[in-house]
């Protein structure tokens, strides 16, 4: 189910009803388990159990971890709980690329091994359940969180709807305890849940799907070489409409969770006013950086070690990153070009040492703007689907791709990736050091109603399919 679909407003009024309802706490969380298990089923039925198994295998990993004194057996029940998170993940999206990646290895050293379509459909959203059911279990070993009491409430943590199938990642530590307080329907939460909702849907409809998706693929579709200026034109239409693609879903699941009374972590923090690559990735999905930070990075020796097994770590830990977007070696690539920049940046950091936040303004804008337009060509791996297309994007991108090439964009449609990427540029360096929540509240009222029926309004006049957010794939 979609938030942008007709059926999810009938879906979720018929579950705020019932949250409303005087009915005791208990079943209310059990109305909301259900509610969610419906929500995923409007998928697919079956791959309902996968998430009932990752329940139940963490939910009694983490009790019998609780109760286990051996570290022997400590380690062996974490083990358990990770081979059967990271078996059904490594199945599911990686089977038929680990065959179609051996097939290819040995025809290189003249196997000629028939290919096989092993035909494994993806489980929407199973790198994010399965993150959140893996970190419960570690955080449990490494004594962070106690093994929760109330499997309804851990149930409900693994599947609650509004985040389940694309983020926020969240942590036990930070669900669990708003389950022991019951909630309810509260105006000021439902007023601001909703406007979250509306502002997730208006970049989701609006800016993503409606002004730069249909550039973007028509670049990212074109079989003849881009010019210069198209190339860099899709690949900023589709940082544009990646980020409100992905940060609109995460702030609907934000404010439905809102209206629910339930508090979600913000994932995005105006990215593309980050200077510097890490700052950027403290910015950009920002529940998984901090999770590849916790549970990857700093178990690896973080920046402990020397600066040689920093940047190793960095990048070990981008790739993993990488490889968690999609089942594909040009997400390994973007994963590692990524690294290299985070560790480039280290090393000059190292080099010319300077206090970036106290620098001037102008200073801060001018790298700002270097950080973005050094990110936009990894942009260009992550939405490629081949080597070959990314690198004919980016020789373009280079101005290497000749004169006589075809345009594939009208001047209109450019014009309208540069404007609508500077109003966006503009609105996450003004906002950069300030949350959405504050602004609002600072805001009178009628200003406020405003901007809500504008993009209201912008929503019912920009009719276009139901695409599905970019990070189901995912």
């Amino acid at each position: 189910m979609l938030f942008n679909s007709f059926t999810f407003p009938l879906f979720f009024a018929v579950v705020l009803a019932l949250h409303a309802t005087p009915l005791s706490w208990t079943v209310r969380k059990l109305n909301l388990l259900v509610a969610s298990w419906v929500f995923y089923a409007a998928w697919s039925v079956p791959f309902v159990a996968l998430l009932l198994i990752s329940t139940l295998v963490d939910w009694f990993c983490a009790r019998a971890l609780g109760r286990a004194e051996g570290e022997r057996r400590r380690k062996a029940l974490l083990g358990v709980s990770i081979a059967a998170n990271l078996g059904l993940l490594g199945y599911f999206k990686y089977g038929a690329f680990l065959t179609e990646s051996v097939t290819t290895a040995l025809a290189v050293f003249g196997f000629d091994v028939p290919p096989t379509r092993p035909g494994i459909i993806l489980p929407v959203g199973i790198s994010f359940y399965t993150f959140q059911t893996l970190s419960y279990t570690i955080d449990v070993y490494r004594g962070t969180i106690r093994p929760w009491r109330s499997i309804l409430d851990y149930a409900l943590y693994v599947s609650f709807f509004p985040q389940l199938v694309a983020g926020p990642i969240v942590r036990a530590g930070r669900f669990l305890p708003q389950c022991t307080e019951p909630k309810r329907v509260r105006l000021e939460n439902l007023g601001w849940g909703l406007g979250l909702l509306v502002l997730g849907l208006f970049e989701k409809v609006v800016v993503a799907d409606a002004l730069l998706a249909p550039i973007a693929d028509r670049v990212y579709a074109a079989t003849d070489p881009a010019s210069s200026v198209d190339a860099w034109a899709g690949t900023l239409a589709f940082a544009g409409q990646l980020f409100c693609d992905f940060a609109g879903y995460s702030t609907c699941a934000i404010g439905v969770a809102a209206c629910l009374g339930f508090r979600l972590p913000t994932n995005f923090r105006f990215p593309f006013a980050a200077i510097g690559f890490s700052d950027f990735w403290r910015r950009w999905h920002i529940t998984l950086s901090t999770w590849l930070r916790d549970y990857v990075y700093i178990p690896l020796g973080g920046s402990r070690r020397g600066t040689g097994r920093t940047y190793l770590n960095a990048l070990v830990t981008m790739l993993l990153g990488g490889l968690w977007h999609g089942a594909a070696w040009t997400f390994v690539a973007w994963g590692a070009a990524f690294g290299g920049l985070v560790a480039l940046e280290g090393a000059l950091r190292k080099a010319f040492p300077i206090d970036v936040e106290s620098a001037r303004t102008g200073t801060k804008l001018g790298l700002a703007a270097l950080t973005f337009l050094a990110l936009l060509p990894t942009f260009t791996l992550f939405r490629s689907t081949t080597f070959g297309q990314a690198s004919s994007l980016l020789t373009s991108m280079a101005g290497l791709a000749g004169s006589a090439v075809a345009p594939i964009l009208t001047m209109t449609e450019v014009w309208t990736v540069v404007l609508v990427m500077a109003g966006m540029l503009a609105c996450h360096w003004l906002m950069r050091d300030r949350s959405l929540r504050d602004v609002a509240g600072r805001a009178p009222w009628w200003a406020r109603s405003l901007v809500l029926a504008a993009m209201i309004f912008a929503l019912l006049a920009f009719p276009v399919e139901n695409r599905a957010f970019v990070y189901f794939q995912f």
